[in-house]
């Protein structure tokens, strides 16, 4: 067994037995973290090698596009813009091609056959356009890129997608009181519209539910409560992972969580309401428009939010 050396990998390291890292074992740790944007844009290099590339390809802007994206992903992202380009029987892939890859991988493949009728069209209209309208709003959104309302995956019958400009490793008390906004920006579109709300807006509620309650719980970002963290987690030998959280502290304590959760998300309810209310006539013409297209970049989105702000027609 000399100069052998024995190498294995997880995705879990949560449920290793702790016998199978004591010294002389698995006792030396590497942490192989996401790759960065310049680890991705050499990734998608190696993998696009084997395609034919057209001349308005930028591996570097597919990059920024694709943040927190593994290896594989991009070399998923290549093989799916290839197949993109074949079924258009073009012999080069375009960026257009990547485009659609990016979409299919981060929101799921186009369900064409689901056809929204009228009414479900119009309200998935105003619901995404309210996403997009708070996110180009607030003080720190991260720019839209594409609002769609073309059926995706399970049952994403729209969505917003945001791009960060660049790498971020931390995220402030004022972010995400923003990304909370963003996320009820849906929801508050259909209750100004409509009057009324839908379930569209349940994995919105989730996640702005999550992000409250790290706040409140993990990070110290509530005044009553203190910088204090709430819920202790059992330490795992193997590179420190975090598991399973165990509560550690009183009812009295838990109503108090619940108050300062249910507080944040109303502000940002509120926020998002403000907003929407403030803009009324810009949400409309951004679910007008992405009724009729189905699909707005970035850009149509920012030209008509710009113009509204300066008082001139879109």
């Amino acid at each position: 067994s000399t100069g052998v050396v024995v190498m294995a990998a997880t995705n879990r390291p949560e449920i290793l037995d702790k016998a199978l890292l004591r010294a002389g074992r698995f006792d030396r740790q590497v942490l192989v973290d996401k790759p960065d944007l310049k680890d991705r844009e050499a990734i998608l290099r190696l993998h696009a090698k084997k395609l034919v590339l057209a001349d308005d390809v930028d591996l570097l802007v597919v990059a920024q596009r694709t943040p927190g994206f593994v290896g594989a992903d991009l070399e998923n992202i290549c093989n799916e813009a290839a197949i993109q380009a074949l079924r258009k029987n073009r012999d080069k892939v375009t960026m257009k091609d990547f485009e659609a890859a990016i979409d299919r991988i981060i929101a799921g493949p186009e369900k064409k056959h689901r056809a929204l009728n009228p009414e479900e069209k119009k309200r998935v209209a105003y619901h995404e356009s309210g996403h997009a309208l708070v996110a180009e709003t607030v003080p720190t959104g991260e720019p839209v890129h594409k609002v769609s309302i073309i059926p995706r995956g399970v049952a994403a019958l729209g969505y917003t997608l945001q791009l960060p400009v660049d790498e971020k490793f931390l995220s402030t008390e004022q972010e995400l009181k923003d990304q909370v906004a963003i996320l009820l920006g849906g929801r508050v579109a259909e209750e100004i519209v409509f009057n009324n709300i839908s379930s569209g807006a349940s994995n919105d509620l989730e996640r702005a539910s999550a992000i409250v309650r790290s706040m409140v719980t993990q990070l110290g970002m509530s005044k009553r409560l203190g910088p204090l963290t709430y819920g202790k987690r059992q330490e795992l030998e193997f590179l420190g992972v975090q598991g399973q959280e165990e509560r550690n502290y009183s009812e009295e304590t838990a109503r108090l969580i619940d108050e300062e959760c249910k507080r944040l998300v109303e502000e940002g309810h509120k926020r998002a309401l403000e907003i929407l209310t403030g803009n009324r006539e810009t949400l409309e013409k951004l679910a007008a428009l992405l009724e009729e297209k189905e699909v707005l970049s970035g850009e149509e989105v920012e030209k008509i939010v710009r113009k509204a702000k300066e008082g001139q027609p879109a």
